[in-house]
């Protein structure tokens, strides 16, 4: 992120250290294809945009992209007819990205939901995008993410113009879950796998852009409430020290709740209060519950937990018993047989009361 967009915009956040240090490092390096692969929440499309976004740009410096100049503004609007993004169409509405006229009017009258997988059809119009003329520049771009949520119809239909692509175009495929591509589609890239950030890193440049935004925000509109550390820091460990994670939750009005209720969740759990996960979405109901299964796996193996402190947890008593195994085993299976199908159209209200009181269950047998 070039300073030149801080001045005109301090709310935007800054590019984390690691990732800048990433990108520096890919555009020292050749290649027509890079697969950028980790778990979520390590900033894939941040570094993959960044990438583009260095590659089309009018003014390039070995740091990225200038922020300035025509290219970078259209990518800042969408709007850049040399990059191709594709993405499923529930990100791009997260994103704020553009779909065709056809896709936003059938959404918008709520025909259809938006799809969770990258369509051939846009691979089709990708493929056909790369033999069009450049508009600018001297390369084009193609990026594609998750690149997991391409079926084998779509890979397939993007694999021989990945292997030999017509003219100066450029592929960077992002994805959080590099095994469930084609081996086909992965031996035709270079792969560089994103770096993981210390504990302590993460938390220290979450504090000081927060700290920074807000300020920014609070010039802006009205003031709100100072973030504080130990809220960053619990927010952190509850997305296992992934910090593009925290930003999915971070709001500085209510970081504090956030919080607070992530550290009342084994209670609430323990004494089958369903209001703790009231407004929470099933999918992410699901994976807290699965965290907390994962750390009360720890504390009984004699680990340390990893996403919930040992202070949050010592309210649930274990026995000393092998039952205690038994009870956790039970409940991680049933946890993840329900996340396969979580995403149905089930009611949300029972379904978040069946989880609290299976959780319950659960935790009161220990």
């Amino acid at each position: 992120m070039s300073n030149a967009n801080l001045a005109a915009d301090p709310t935007i956040r800054r590019m984390a250290p690691w990732l800048q240090t990433q990108l520096e490092s890919l555009l020292t390096q050749r290649g027509h294809a890079w697969l950028l692969g980790g778990p979520s929440g390590l900033g894939q499309f941040e570094l993959a945009l960044a990438l583009a976004k260095a590659w089309l740009c009018e003014r390039p410096t070995a740091q990225g992209a200038c922020g300035y100049c025509s290219s970078c503004h259209a990518i800042k609007v969408h709007t850049h007819a040399d990059l191709c993004v594709l993405l499923p169409e529930t990100i791009s509405l997260s994103l704020g990205w553009p779909m065709d006229e056809k896709t936003q009017d059938d959404l918008d009258s709520k025909k259809r939901k938006p799809s969770k997988e990258i369509k051939v059809n846009a691979a089709r119009e990708a493929v056909s995008f790369t033999q069009f003329t450049r508009s600018r520049g001297t390369t084009k771009v193609i990026l594609v993410f998750p690149a997991e949520r391409m079926n084998a119809i779509t890979a397939n239909t993007l694999l021989k113009t990945l292997e030999e692509p017509p003219g100066a175009v450029k592929f960077i495929l992002a994805t959080e879950a590099a095994h469930q591509l084609l081996p086909t589609v992965r031996s035709r890239c270079l792969d560089h796998t994103m770096v993981w950030p210390d504990f302590g890193q993460a938390l220290n440049w979450l504090e000081q852009e927060t700290v920074r935004v807000s300020a920014s925000v609070q010039k802006l509109q009205k003031p709100a409430r100072s973030p504080q550390a130990l809220d960053l820091q619990t927010l952190l460990q509850r997305a296992g020290g992934r910090p593009a994670d925290v930003w999915h939750w971070l709001d500085n009005s209510q970081m504090a709740d956030a919080a607070q209720r992530w550290q009342d969740l084994p209670r609430a759990m323990l004494g089958g209060d369903a209001s703790a996960l009231a407004d929470w979405p099933p999918a992410m109901a699901v994976d807290a519950l699965q965290k907390l299964c994962h750390d009360m796996w720890s504390l009984k193996v004699g680990a340390v937990p990893r996403f919930f402190s040992s202070a949050d947890l010592a309210v649930i008593p274990i026995s000393p018993s092998g039952l205690a195994c038994s009870q956790l085993a039970h409940w991680s299976k049933d946890l993840n047989a329900i996340a396969r199908t979580v995403d149905h159209p089930y009611n949300p209200g029972l379904l978040i009361e069946a989880l609290v009181s299976r959780a319950h269950t659960a935790l009161t047998n220990l």
